[in-house]
């Protein structure tokens, strides 16, 4: 059953990977971006709130976007004082249980943030600054999205241990 699904699990770990390359740019887009504001407060004396606003919004675009493609990576910070020794049948079944508590936790913040986000989006929320962004919910949003790659990446993941060809590969790659 599970070998069936790992063409949707190529396919899912193949959208993070394009997701990753998105948030690539949206970090060379930040850091163009406070390149630019410094650059300007310091020479001109020129500030904006919609400027530094923005800064906020690509942040967390970056993070909650990027998430799924640094953990499909392992990027991810770990703590490998005992993992490290497992054998392979344990680190699996570790991985295994991380990402099913992953999964939880994700669901979890998904459901407890789209009242967040339709809040925000029928008040039509905007910055409380002037000159600040309008539309707050749109980057609030990202909130249920970069959670919900995170339910994707975890499941595609979880398909790779599961399966049988796979599993002791994937546990030796983590």
């Amino acid at each position: 059953m599970l070998k069936a699904l790992r063409p949707l699990a190529a396919f899912i770990e193949g959208f993070i990977d394009r997701i990753g390359t998105l948030t690539a740019w949206i970090a060379l887009a930040m850091i163009g971006l406070v390149a630019t504001n410094v650059i300007l407060r310091y020479t001109m004396s020129v500030g904006s709130v919609w400027a530094q606003e923005l800064e906020w919004h690509l942040l967390a675009a970056l993070i909650l976007l990027g998430m799924s493609h640094a953990l499909q990576r392992g990027e991810n910070v770990r703590v490998d004082l005992f993992y490290a020794r497992f054998p392979a049948p344990l680190k699996r079944a570790v991985d295994v249980l991380a990402a099913l508590l992953l999964i939880t936790v994700s669901v979890l913040f998904i459901a407890l943030s789209l009242g967040y986000v339709e809040q925000s989006r029928a008040i039509a929320e905007g910055s409380p600054d002037p000159g600040g962004i309008p539309l707050r919910w749109i980057v609030k949003s990202l909130i249920p999205l970069g959670y919900g790659l995170l339910v994707l990446q975890q499941l595609a993941h979880l398909v790779r241990l599961l399966s049988p060809a796979d599993g002791a590969q994937e546990a030796r790659r983590v």
